[in-house]
């Protein structure tokens, strides 16, 4: 079976299962939460400024900031979709290397930093308040296999979140480039059409796609153990 094939299998199996598990709706917005901190740190590293962060029940988001120039929501605009994809290539990384911990901890400061500084409505302030209190009671309180298996869970959701919303953006484009969010302000300034930066996103979101999944079928690395200090030896 080809690597391209076993990524669709995967993502469509995903897609169905993860459905089934209580509460998989509420841990979605984790993909939502990367895209729109994508968007907030390349706006920032271009000088930009952000206004604040909004995440809704619906599993949608938006980032209010001002940058001084146009071009600059070029990047911004790509920031989102492609921070999301390479963040789900790197969940399945740390856990290639056994080290789902590490990878567990950079959500949870990734939540605490979109709380302080960036997210002011309700229903993201709460979201991340619980997503936050879970992640550490993973972290410090539940069994190694439990917290595994969490881990694998928010990671296939990532994983499947950030191929099917770019999936979603090219039939918005198609129907109405209007609405079609970051390809609509991508279209608005280089005059290339929504339909093209949202095939552009998908084509993106695949390749991570296979990347992450090659890293879930491949085998995992176990982490180096620490040399054993050499004792003198007297005779």
């Amino acid at each position: 079976m080809s690597n391209w094939l076993k990524t669709i299998v995967l993502l469509i199996g995903s897609a169905f299962l993860t459905r089934w598990i209580p509460f998989s709706s509420f841990f979605r917005n984790l993909d939502t939460t990367i895209h729109e901190f994508g968007h907030a740190i390349v706006t920032l590293a271009l000088s930009g400024r952000v206004m604040s962060i909004e995440l809704y029940a619906n599993h949608s988001g938006v980032t209010y900031s001002s940058v001084a120039n146009n071009w600059s929501v070029i990047p911004i605009s790509l920031a989102g979709y492609m921070t999301a994809s390479l963040f789900a290539v790197f969940l399945f990384k740390m856990r290639a290397r056994d080290n789902q911990r590490l990878g567990l901890q950079i959500m949870t400061l990734i939540g605490i930093v979109a709380l302080v500084l960036f997210v002011r409505n309700e229903f993201g302030i709460m979201w991340l308040v619980g997503f936050i209190a879970l992640n550490i009671v993973m972290l410090a309180l539940v069994p190694r296999w439990l917290r595994d298996a969490y881990y694998l869970l928010l990671a296939f959701l990532t994983l499947e979140e950030s191929v099917m919303v770019p999936i979603s953006l090219v039939i918005y484009a198609l129907q109405n480039p209007a609405s079609a969010g970051d390809a609509t302000n991508l279209a608005r300034v280089t005059f290339l059409p929504a339909i093209f930066w949202a095939g552009l996103f998908t084509v993106f979101s695949l390749l991570c796609a296979k990347s992450a999944i090659q890293a879930f079928l491949g085998r995992r690395k176990p982490r180096p153990a620490k040399p054993q200090q050499p004792y003198p030896n007297y005779e």
